[in-house]
């Protein structure tokens, strides 16, 4: 059993059933279609950043079916990917926020090293180092550093709280969701959440450590959801609010 932050994890039994592209709002977007024997509907969702397109459909579902359910829906497609935030790529002179404030990423392809923090008069920076080719790669691979710091500090706080253990910490960069939890004691956290505000990822791990001890999302787990984080009801919107942006950048 798995449990995770704002959306169900995909069923297991779900198999691709097409790929394929399909043009909306301006942008050519990858459409994954999934039949799911447990489906008695067209389903659609949009991913993260909106990158994509996903339907569940019953299993046999016609093709003809799938394209008039597009169509009949293409109004509401288009408005939400216009609501979509830009997919900023990571390069020099553009900002990212890290814990939340922004830092301007800086390039010094003559120096040997991976990435520093600098706080100058004109703001916190991002010295990146090394070759142009592997700069937002590199400033992932630091994100990721400092989630595993950050996250692992913050686990051990709130497991010894609920007086349970977590058995693995996990750092993905998952698309639906921005942690899970599994029955066996295993944590998953999106490492972008490094960008969010301190509040929003003690947030974030208060949650999938609560899980440890309720595996639902009933009144005991946001009980005990507040007790680890009281400020849970404004940091959960800040996500739902923010998050979205925050999974839009490109680190490739």
């Amino acid at each position: 059993m798995i449990l995770s932050l704002f959306r169900s994890p995909p069923k297991k039994s779900a198999t691709l059933k097409a790929e394929r592209s399909y043009e909306v709002a301006g942008r050519v977007l990858p459409l994954r279609v999934m039949e799911n024997p447990r489906a008695t509907r067209l389903t659609l969702r949009i991913d993260a950043g909106g990158k994509g397109l996903r339907m569940t459909v019953p299993p046999g579902m016609p093709a003809r079916e799938i394209d008039k359910f597009l169509t009949r829906h293409e109004g509401w497609i288009e408005t939400r990917i216009a609501k979509m935030p830009d997919q900023p790529k990571v390069r020099p002179g553009v900002k990212i926020p890290v814990r939340g404030v922004p830092h301007l990423i800086v390039h010094e392809p003559a120096k040997r090293g991976t990435v520093r923090q600098e706080n100058g008069a004109d703001g916190p920076k991002l010295i990146v180092y090394g070759d142009r080719p592997h700069l937002a790669r590199r400033v992932g691979d630091f994100l990721k550093r400092e989630a595993k710091r950050d996250l692992e500090m913050l686990v051990a706080r709130h497991t010894t709280t609920v007086g349970r253990r977590a058995k693995v910490i996990r750092l993905k960069d998952t698309k639906s969701r921005w942690g899970s939890c599994t029955s066996d004691g295993t944590l998953s956290f999106s490492w972008r959440i490094m960008m969010a505000p301190p509040p929003i990822i003690d947030y974030l791990v208060a949650h999938e450590v609560a899980h440890l001890k309720e595996m639902n999302h009933g009144p005991k787990f946001w009980k005990l959801c507040g007790e680890l984080c009281p400020d849970t009801e404004r940091c959960k919107a800040w996500l739902k609010r923010n998050g979205g942006a925050l999974q839009a950048i490109d680190f490739s």
